[in-house]
């Protein structure tokens, strides 16, 4: 029986790309969407075209009950669970911190840190040889705002991102002995429809000429780090962070 995968954010964009990547190397793929059903659908279909398994599950990952229902979905149509995706995340409009509402801040978190939180702890119960589990893998999605701040623009997603990379590090430390590893990517200016969604849908071509490979990367690119951070090829790391910046 092939592994199973469960991608969060998988409609669109980096975590598109990875269920579809995932899918050639033989991953069967739940395909976590918070809207769009009908792009999920079509990335489910191209899942089916390699051969593989495709469940489609509707989640708002900064809403627990909802996280416990896809769960549940995943151990019905799966059986068992052997690697997880924390990809969902969003941007919102660019804003220095004194405009910031409570609101933005509370949606920032809930989504782009907590929700990966109570992934990866419903992953764990599922995964861990400490709880009956055969082992599996971890990757979370950081950024490299983590490490510039995006100040000016989105120091809230920022600092959730951050939270990301010291969250990789101890969860990996915390469970290393149970069979699981646990990894981040950092991407950098990605061309993907998250810039629209914070109001900016020309921004990877705007930031383009500031990244020392004078481009934005593509999703795929991307995708290509995280399918590596499941396989087999990378056993021996855990607790890593690969920056996929085009040098940024």
């Amino acid at each position: 029986m092939n592994p199973s995968l469960l991608i969060t954010g998988a409609s669109r964009g980096i975590g598109a790309a990875t269920t579809i990547l995932a899918a050639q190397r033989g991953w069967d793929v739940a395909i976590n969407y918070a809207n769009d059903v009908k792009a999920a659908n079509a990335v489910a279909e191209q899942v089916r075209a390699c051969g593989r398994r495709a469940l489609v599950v509707q989640a708002d990952v900064a809403v627990e009950a909802e996280v416990l229902a896809m769960f549940a979905a995943v151990d019905r149509e799966f059986g068992a669970l052997n690697g997880l995706v924390n990809n969902a995340g969003v941007v919102d409009a660019p804003a220095r911190v004194e405009q910031m509402s409570v609101a933005r801040l509370t949606r920032m978190f809930a989504i782009n840190l907590t929700g990966s939180f109570v992934c990866a702890r419903e992953a764990v119960k599922r995964m861990s040889t400490k709880h009956g589990g055969a082992g599996g893998v971890i990757v979370n999605l950081s950024s490299a705002a983590a490490k510039l701040a995006a100040s000016n623009q989105y120091v809230d997603y920022a600092a959730a991102k951050a939270g990301i990379d010291i969250f990789t590090l101890g969860l990996a430390r915390e469970v290393a002995g149970e069979g699981i590893r646990v990894n981040a990517v950092r991407p950098g200016i990605i061309d993907t429809d998250i810039h629209a969604s914070g109001g900016q849908p020309d921004r990877a071509a705007q930031m383009a000429p500031l990244v020392p490979l004078q481009r934005a990367g593509t999703a795929t690119e991307v995708a290509q780090a995280i399918v590596w951070l499941l396989s087999a090829e990378s056993s021996y790391s855990t607790g890593a962070v690969i920056d996929v910046t085009g040098g940024r």
